[in-house]
């Protein structure tokens, strides 16, 4: 037993050793911005209502839909390294101009820059895993990616507890992230890896195949949007202290980690539009005590709040699996664009929609507002709405943990080894075929004749 745990954990280690300088960069780049968020939530919290916290992480969700769309073509443009270098500096600059004003509109401004900037990073970083990972290490080296996501995420709520004071150190503290994240990727000895580009989207195909796993997927960005930029608010709302609410927010994104492992598991043994209604209705019953109470106490908030995480971080990958059991190999990568972008536009109205509820009925609308979305699910998603005509022979395909998708980008279909590599060559490389050497060097002689002309 020793000797095969030392096998299956010597794999681990050697990716690990592998890409522990885009793991780093990865931790740090979401230290800040799990930090982040979390400190303009709580500044806000002194001087403005639900709704402007709502906002804020509305405007990071839109730059990083629109990151999406605008990030490969940086990466093709200037390459790997000076894209990143470039971005990473856009972001750090953002995060120093929140302490430069206390304007609110300006803040909306800088949040889809860090949002845009950050989305551009993870699709340098998410390029690299690809191009390095062997085709058998796919799965581990996106688990590492992911483990290093929420650890990110988790270190920069804790970062709270040990500095409660909501100075501009914390600022400069993200900007520091920010900062440093550039020294891994900067000094890889790695080969530049060649650009990635999402597949196009094809709305209309997916909206007919997969509904179930797209109103799943909307639903889950509400959520989720809603919980990352206003649980900070409802924290402070309850009584807790700075410190209580850096220890809330990491209890919570534990719960979305280790819920993934078993939810794997049940996944793959068990059908999976029924997981997803019964996760949706435990989520309705787990909430209803912190939407139905004004006040709630510190033993209950913290029983209850890693309950319903535990819960909504499981919506979205069970509905990634469920969408890739009904559409064919060769249409994945353009799914995942899809899913990502669905996920996005939900996160981009949650935080809005439960801040002025927030703001007109009071902090519990946050968790009623989950109750109300479970309920959509348990309602919509249905096993006799299945028709299976379009599941691949496959199904289920192995169910693949994955992040919230704050940290992942359109990309991401390289590395989840459901996706054919294969496919994944031809539709997200360039193959278009490179200039002739020869027609290059003709056309940079005609222009310096035309100059000293």
């Amino acid at each position: 037993m020793a000797a095969l745990y030392g096998a299956m954990c010597r794999p681990m280690s050697v990716i690990l050793k592998s890409f522990s300088s885009l793991y780093f960069a990865t931790l740090l780049m979401l230290l800040g911005s799990g930090l982040l968020s979390t400190y303009l939530a709580l500044r806000l919290a002194e001087t403005a209502d639900g709704l402007w916290v709502g906002a804020l992480m509305a405007a990071n969700y839109l730059g990083l839909v629109l990151g999406g769309k605008l990030g490969h073509r940086l990466i093709a443009r200037v390459g790997h390294i000076r894209a990143y270098v470039a971005c990473a500096g856009v972001v750090t600059a953002a995060v120093l101009g929140h302490g430069l004003s206390d304007w609110l509109p300006s803040w909306l401004l800088l949040r889809v820059l860090v949002g845009l900037g950050m989305m551009c990073q993870y699709m340098v970083i998410e390029s690299w895993l690809n191009e390095q990972a062997e085709t058998s290490q796919r799965g581990q080296v996106f688990a590492g990616y992911m483990g290093a996501s929420y650890l990110g995420l988790i270190l920069g709520q804790l970062v709270l507890v040990v500095h409660p004071a909501l100075s501009l150190e914390l600022l400069m503290l993200v900007a520091l992230c920010f900062a440093l994240c550039l020294v891994p990727v900067a000094l890889t000895r790695k080969l530049h890896p060649e650009p990635l580009h999402p597949a196009p989207l094809d709305m209309r195909f997916f909206l007919d195949r997969v509904p179930l796993s797209l109103t799943t997927i909307v639903v889950a960005g509400l959520l989720i949007g809603s919980f990352y930029g206003l649980a900070p608010l409802y924290g402070t709302r309850m009584g807790l202290s700075t410190e209580q609410i850096g220890l809330f927010m990491g209890c919570c994104i534990i719960a979305g980690l280790v819920v993934q492992w078993p939810l794997g598991w049940l996944s793959d043994r068990h059908d999976r539009v029924r997981l997803i209604r019964g996760c949706a209705a435990l989520l309705a019953l787990a909430a209803l005590p912190l939407a139905i109470l004004p006040q709630a106490t510190l033993p209950l908030l913290f029983v209850v709040g890693f309950l319903v995480s535990a819960l909504q971080f499981s919506l979205y990958p069970l509905a990634v699996a469920l969408a890739n059991d009904h559409v064919e190999a060769e249409r994945r990568v353009s799914l995942t664009a899809m899913l990502l972008v669905t996920f996005g536009v939900g996160a981009c109205i949650g935080p809005l929609l439960a801040g002025v509820l927030m703001r007109f009925l009071g902090a519990n609308m946050l968790y009623a507002f989950v109750c109300a979305g479970s309920l959509i699910l348990v309602i919509r998603v249905r096993p006799e709405r299945v028709t299976h005509l379009h599941q691949v022979d496959d199904a289920p395909l192995h169910h693949i943990p994955m992040p919230d998708s704050t940290t992942s980008s359109p990309l991401t279909a390289a590395l989840d080894p459901r996706v054919d590599e294969q496919v994944v060559h031809e539709q997200m490389h360039d193959n278009s075929p490179a200039p002739d050497a020869s027609v290059e060097s003709a056309t940079e002689s005609s222009a310096q004749q035309e100059m000293r002309m």
